[in-house]
């Protein structure tokens, strides 16, 4: 075939064109992603942080105003791409609800703080003037789970380069091709807003390996850990800064005094939403004797089934490899499926569309002990707020991480919020409004708990600068 100059201008004019178009919004062009270390993935950790401390040294050049375009960016990019993101990380991790996983995609572009966290504090005195102002650490190093795999880097991305760093992650291997390429992207939005390359890294195969070796490296100045406690206890201790967002079994309290339908329906939804993964998700509920029979018959309105007798013992069978002891084993290939796939495996074979499983269980019960991460959940009857309290206390394990209750008395939502002590602690609404999801307040999808930080800002990833004047720019 021949092809004349004018046919070699057209077709380089429509490269040109579908270029200008991927660097803008992000979309799929013949060829596959772009080339050249733009996507900031590479085959091992050593590259992954050469590359982010260049293109971190570079971003700190730029304006703070710059630097908020780029995070403007980013949360377009996401928000364009949240349906396919949420799509691919069904497909790859088996886990979830495709339309919860949208819902969180947007959230975490939407909510997650980015340079409007960073607060300069002014002090005057007779001696002169103090700021105190946020700078970055550098290259932060960052795991993430299975369980909320582009929601958790979107949010940690936004946050980490509002306080001008960069970063490496580690994605769980399991969600590695839908993390992939939500780094991509993040890194396509970056570039096409005028900011630096490989502002975002990742090798191409992450595993326990990589994982390790990432938070063992000198380059990582910051390291944010979202996982279980084997992961978060190796990061605590590499010996330098860790932020740790790790397990949590998040009790839900309802009192006598609760609107009882909405206590119901608020807990199915929260419950059942993307099949219990988040990890602020309840998992057990301990209700007054004298209303729990009319909170069952709610939740059931709103798509729960309840389990009774044999049938807990059998799904006792089915989820836990070892049911036994304080902290059960559960068998990790139900974390995350449909209620409907649990209960069809216990031989209930007409609740198909069931959002939530429920079973009325005493206190020491697995399924109120364990953080199972899937649609069931254990109800509780107790005789008093006292009892409540002793077994929720129990059941929380001391992760210091969710609780909701449904109430409308003051004395009792305080006394409960002061002795659980979580970093989210959500009244008369679905767990998820403590991320920001119906509520107020910003969202983060690393809650850090065991170090304290809470729902992580885009302040907590940066170190805290003073800068002292003496006798000077005081006007009064």
């Amino acid at each position: 075939m021949e092809i004349n100059e004018s046919k070699i201008s057209m077709m380089v004019d429509d490269i040109t064109r579908k270029v200008k178009m991927e660097l803008k919004y992000g979309q799929a062009i013949s060829g596959g992603p772009m080339g050249g270390g733009s996507t900031g993935i590479y085959k091992t950790i050593d590259e992954c942080i050469r590359h982010a401390g260049i293109a971190q040294k570079k971003l700190i050049e730029l304006s703070f105003e710059k630097r908020a375009e780029l995070i403007g960016s980013m949360r377009t990019m996401i928000l364009r791409n949240a349906d396919p993101l949420a799509k691919l990380a069904v497909e790859e991790t088996r886990l979830g609800r495709y339309p919860d996983k949208i819902k969180k995609n947007i959230l975490a572009a939407k909510k997650a703080p980015g340079c409007e966290d960073l607060i300069t504090e002014a002090r005057t005195g007779d001696d002169g003037l103090v700021l105190y102002e946020y700078g970055p650490y550098g290259v932060i190093g960052s795991v993430t789970p299975t369980t909320n795999p582009t929601s958790t880097i979107t949010s940690n991305s936004l946050g980490m380069i509002a306080a001008g760093n960069s970063v490496v992650f580690n994605p769980h291997p399991r969600a590695k091709k839908v993390s992939l390429e939500t780094i991509k992207l993040l890194n396509r939005a970056i570039i096409s807003a005028g900011g630096p390359k490989n502002l975002i890294c990742s090798v191409e195969e992450p595993d326990i390996k990589t994982s390790q070796e990432l938070m063992n490296h000198p380059g990582i100045r910051l390291l944010v850990v979202t996982g279980g406690e084997g992961v978060v206890k190796y990061g605590l201790t590499r010996g330098k800064k860790c932020i740790a967002a790790g397990p949590g079994n998040p009790p839900v309290f309802i009192d006598d005094t609760a609107d009882i339908s909405k206590a119901a329906k608020n807990t199915v939804d929260g419950a059942s939403f993307d099949n219990n993964i988040l990890c602020i998700a309840e998992k057990e509920v301990f209700v007054f004797r004298t209303v729990a029979d009319r909170l069952i018959t709610e939740m059931k309105k709103h798509g729960a089934y309840e389990i009774k007798g044999q049938q807990i013992k059998q799904a006792v069978e089915l989820l836990f490899k070892d049911s036994s002891g304080e902290h059960p084993l559960v068998d990790t290939q139900w974390v995350g499926q449909d209620a409907g796939k649990i209960l069809r495996n216990i031989g209930i074979t007409n609740a198909f569309d069931s959002r939530l499983v429920i079973a009325e269980v005493e206190h020491d019960h697995p399924f109120v002990l364990g953080e199972m991460l899937m649609p069931v959940l254990a109800i509780v009857r107790v005789d008093s707020l006292d009892e409540a309290l002793e077994w929720g206390l129990r059941a929380e394990h001391g992760f210091r991480h969710t609780a909701c209750m449904h109430s409308e008395n003051v004395v009792n939502m305080t006394k409960v919020g002061r002795m659980i002590e979580t970093s989210i602690f959500v009244k008369n609404a679905p767990s998820y409004a403590g991320l920001g999801m119906g509520g107020e307040g910003f969202c983060s999808l690393t809650i850090a708990g065991p170090t304290g930080e809470g729902v992580t800002r885009s302040r907590h990833f940066a170190r805290v600068r003073r800068c002292t004047l003496k006798d000077s720019l005081r006007i009064v």
